[in-house]
């Protein structure tokens, strides 16, 4: 029964002051929103670096030799699934640059990449339209270009893109195949597939004057841990070649860096937001501060009439709360609603942390108790006499 009338009392008071009361709720709903928005956020972000991974694959390896002049010879590079079980396939590849030439004019800059057979089914590079990159076009002078660079020809006049020439540096070569578009933050790979020109490794390598590759790679088993298969590797190459070094990236290791780098963002974030929740925490304690001067009269009645300190206490404790509550109400909204708008304007997958949401709702209520306490203990302890006495 104490309870319903302090919870009525408190309704009753706080919409009497609704302006000033609005005010202490601002504070309160832009703390516990901030805090719900950044937090689902770095949620959110997570989870889209996850899925980019994943679309390339956890079985994903990237394997480059340490010194900037090291190669890794193409043949080494191909025998590594017949030397390492825990190997299924791999891609030896080279990069170069140049001027894409079409109709005598110069249409656009590319990455030439020399490529294996298998490099298009290693990357998951899917075709548009005609074929990828065979090993039997063995120092043939065919390419696959992506799609920007399909844009660009068709932008130069191209009516068809699979059988076209086009011109890199002095040589001539004829397009058999063209990319799927790949959005630009959606790959995880380590080349730009839509302004890339695949070619043959061999015929690369006459272009570029380069026998070795800087650049492998590699699907390993999915059942294998990264840390095992990079060792294998740093193992095959040391026995092959003494002198050559080499590092070992991999999808999982990336995941599980950046997995731990978001978590750190998001308490990062928490603790930013949760600077805005002190501030209207402060505010909460201040309106109640002045409420219990304005109402010393009204508290000198009710102790005049047999109110205890528990029960004046109690009451303006309760007003603290269901202040703090309405503001985690809304704030939780406001927090989903900017996460969100968020996501639509950035095309993200909604998601919403529903630990930080109840985490908010908890904090609303000890926000409530903690900055309301003051106020009430303050209240509580006021002399009766003085209170009627008081204008």
């Amino acid at each position: 029964m104490s309870l319903k009338v302090n919870l009525k009392e408190a309704v009753v008071s706080l919409y009497v002051t609704k302006q000033r009361s609005l005010l202490a709720l601002l504070g309160i709903i832009i703390g516990i929103g901030s805090v719900i928005a950044m937090v689902s956020v770095g949620t959110i972000a997570k989870h889209q670096a996850r899925e980019q991974f994943k679309e390339l694959g956890t079985d994903y390896l990237a394997i480059k030799p340490v010194g900037l002049n090291e190669r890794i010879p193409v043949v080494e590079a191909l025998e590594l699934p017949k030397e390492i079980t825990s190997i299924v396939a791999v891609a030896p590849w080279v990069e170069g640059d140049n001027e894409v030439i079409y109709g005598g004019k110069n249409i656009t800059h590319a990455s030439t990449l020399g490529v294996t057979g298998s490099f298009s089914r290693v990357n998951k590079l899917q075709m548009e339209q005609g074929r990828a990159i065979s090993d039997l076009d063995f120092r043939h002078y065919y390419c696959v270009i992506g799609a920007e660079i399909a844009s660009a020809l068709q932008n130069a006049g191209a009516e068809r893109l699979v059988g076209e020439s086009l011109r890199l540096n002095r040589y001539i070569f004829t397009i058999v195949g063209v990319l799927r578009d790949i959005p630009v933050a959606g790959s995880g790979l380590d080349f730009e597939a839509n302004r890339s020109i695949l070619v043959p490794l061999t015929t690369a390598q006459r272009m570029f004057h380069r026998q070795g590759v800087r650049m492998v790679a590699a699907r390993m088993r999915p059942d294998v841990h990264h840390t095992v298969v990079a060792s294998e590797v740093k193992n095959y190459f040391r026995r092959k070649m003494p002198n050559l070094e080499v590092s070992v990236g991999s999808a999982q290791k990336l995941i599980e860096q950046m997995e731990r780098q978001m978590q750190t963002f998001a308490l990062l974030l928490a603790a930013v937001g949760s600077i805005s929740l002190i501030v209207g925490g402060v505010g909460v304690m201040n309106i109640m501060l002045v409420s219990v001067n304005e109402r010393r009269k009204e508290i000198g009645i009710r102790r005049a009439l047999g109110a205890r300190r528990v029960d004046i206490q109690s009451q303006f404790l309760t007003e603290s709360i269901v202040l703090s509550l309405l503001g985690g109400v809304f704030g939780i909204l406001l927090g989903i609603v900017s996460t969100w708008l968020f996501c639509w304007f950035t095309g993200w997958t909604f998601l919403v942390n529903l630990a930080a949401a109840l985490m908010g709702f908890v904090v609303a209520c000890c926000v409530g108790v903690f900055f309301g306490l003051h106020p009430a203990v303050r209240a509580a302890q006021l002399d009766p006499v003085t209170a009627l006495r008081s204008d």
